[in-house]
Order: structure tokens, then C-alpha cells, then sequence
């Protein structure tokens, strides 16, 4: 799958398959990501400059703004960033595959968080977006990925597909582009510092 192809799924997805909660109630859709907003707000620092990427229709993005982030809601599907200006208009939103985050930007983010995006791509468009969104984060900033690992790594196969990475995979691309994984123990998502690359 290419990143072009995983955006065009996207474009085209039904709201009710965007996530697994939405089939038991809208009520839940929105709790899960109310849920998720207050628990990056024990990892990020109060207040910062915050990039949700992937942010689709601003499940997390708009209980995290609510939080008293100044939250930008980054998504490679124009549809996505429709139904979350219609939910929150006032919420800057910003077209982006990820890769070209720096440039769409114009500037440098305290932090980056990207949940349930990298489990969608290729090995190799995971790593063009790991690039692209680590470009966009200071030095010192943070990136909070649902980045999952494997023992037994699997490239998915479909844009609905899950894709796993191996430690070393891992570490090998977050020498190459400057991340320093940090302790993330109670946190469900691996937590990154961006340093200077190797």
C-alpha cells in the first residue's frame, strides 16, 4: 500500500468503519477519544504545540484542544478534515501525508502525535512518514506513535491491514532520523524524543 493509496481508502471510508467504537454507539466513539485526549495529557507537556496527525475526524484533536493544547489536526484525507472543521471550526486543520509535515507547517512543533496511522502503511511509507513527522518536532520535542512491535513483524497488506515492526527495525530508523525512545511504561503507545540524527 502506498501512502496514496491508504489516503484514497480513507477518502472513501464509510464514518462507521473509521474505528472499532463507533459500532457500538457514537457515544463511545467520542468517550475513547475523550479517554485517549487525558491520558497524552500525562505525557505531554501542559499547553504545548501539538500536531495530531492522522487526526481524522478529530476523535482525540478536539478533546485535546479542549485540554488547553494548542492542538493543529493534520490528515492526508480531505474528507477527514472536512467532518472535524464541521465539528469544531475553530480548530486550524492542515492537508498533509505526513512526509511534507515540516514544510505544510512553516514551523517547528513542541509535539507529534500520530495514533492508529503507521499500522495502515508499508514498511517503507512508515518510515517516509516517521521521517516527515520527526522533521516537524523541535529538538527535545516529543512524538507519542501507536507504533506497534513485533516479534514475529507482519507488512500489512491492505489499507485495513495492521503492520508490525520488528525492535530493530525500530531503532535502525530512529537512529537514521534522530528519535530517542523514552519510557513508556503506562503508556498503550511507544514515546519518542527527537534528538539529533546519528
Amino acid at each position: 500500500m502506498t501512502i496514496g493509496s491508504v489516503i484514497e481508502a480513507w477518502n472513501q471510508a464509510d464514518p462507521a468503519a473509521i474505528h472499532p467504537t463507533r459500532g457500538i454507539s457514537e457515544d463511545a466513539y467520542r468517550i475513547s477519544g475523550e479517554n485517549q485526549a487525558a491520558l497524552l495529557s500525562t505525557i505531554l507537556p501542559a499547553g504545548c504545540k501539538v500536531v495530531d496527525f492522522g487526526c481524522g475526524d478529530g476523535r482525540v484533536a478536539i478533546p485535546l484542544a479542549g485540554l488547553g493544547y494548542e492542538v493543529t489536526a493534520a490528515d492526508g484525507s480531505q474528507a477527514m478534515l472536512d467532518r472535524i472543521t464541521e465539528a469544531a471550526p475553530e480548530l486550524p486543520t492542515l492537508l498533509t501525508d505526513g512526509t511534507d509535515l515540516a514544510d505544510k507547517l512553516g514551523r517547528k512543533t513542541d509535539a507529534v502525535v500520530s495514533l492508529a496511522v503507521l499500522i495502515h502503511h508499508s514498511y517503507e511509507s512508515g518510515a517516509q512518514i516517521i521521517e516527515g513527522l520527526r522533521a516537524a518536532v523541535r529538538v527535545n520535542g516529543l512524538l507519542v506513535i501507536d507504533w506497534p512491535v513485533s516479534d514475529e513483524p507482519v507488512e500489512g497488506s491492505d489499507w485495513i491491514s495492521v503492520t508490525t515492526w520488528s525492535l530493530a527495525q525500530q531503532d535502525e530508523l530512529c537512529e537514521r532520523v534522530g528519535l530517542k525512545r523514552l519510557d513508556s511504561s503506562g503508556s498503550p503507545w511507544p514515546i519518542f524524543r527527537a534528538v539529533k540524527a546519528a
